[in-house]
């Protein structure tokens, strides 16, 4: 028996879900990255997993975002699409409180030193370090996964996103 492995893109996906063998589909989280995004306002940051404290954002990258600061390192996924990460070292990384949970965002170009541009695809890994500034910047619709902890942009509707019944027999 084969299986093929089909990845998904902002403009093609399929939900999939969590196929119940004896239990309750509200003991699972599922969710498709792809889907939330599509859903979601540009540079909404929307938890699709969640560990403790720490979580997973799908990011719906369209056009350019405003810059962020992580109160700790960061960690941006390319799933779909060419995303630009632009990073200043920050003058002064006391912007963000001590103690900040994820990132938060700066009015206007914050003062630093430019440290460079990723361009990434599908499949890139970026590091966002604490005390650098970052910028998100994609010419046709992307989607991004960002580790981080928690935070207060984080948008948590597990209920609008997550199965909660039963996957239909195909």
């Amino acid at each position: 028996m084969g299986h093929t492995t089909r990845f998904g893109s902002l403009g093609h996906y399929e939900k999939g879900g969590v196929e119940v063998i004896n239990d309750d589909a509200r003991n699972y989280v599922f969710s498709n990255v792809f889907e939330v995004a599509s859903k979601s306002r540009p540079f909404e940051k929307v938890a699709v997993g969640k560990n403790i404290e720490y979580v997973i954002e799908a990011i719906r990258v369209e056009g350019t975002s405003g810059w962020r600061a992580p109160g700790q390192d960061e960690f941006a996924l390319v799933m779909d699409g060419e995303v630009e990460i632009r990073l200043l070292k920050l003058d002064s990384p006391g912007v963000v409180p001590a103690g900040t949970k994820g990132s938060v965002g700066l009015p206007g170009t914050p003062a630093g030193r430019k440290m460079g541009v990723v361009r990434a695809r599908r499949g890139h890994m970026t590091l966002l370090p604490v005390g650098a500034a970052y910028q998100l910047h994609a010419a046709q619709p992307g989607v991004v996964l960002l580790q981080t902890l928690a935070g207060a942009d984080t948008i948590e509707r597990w209920a609008d996103i997550c199965q909660t019944a039963p996957r239909p027999q195909s």
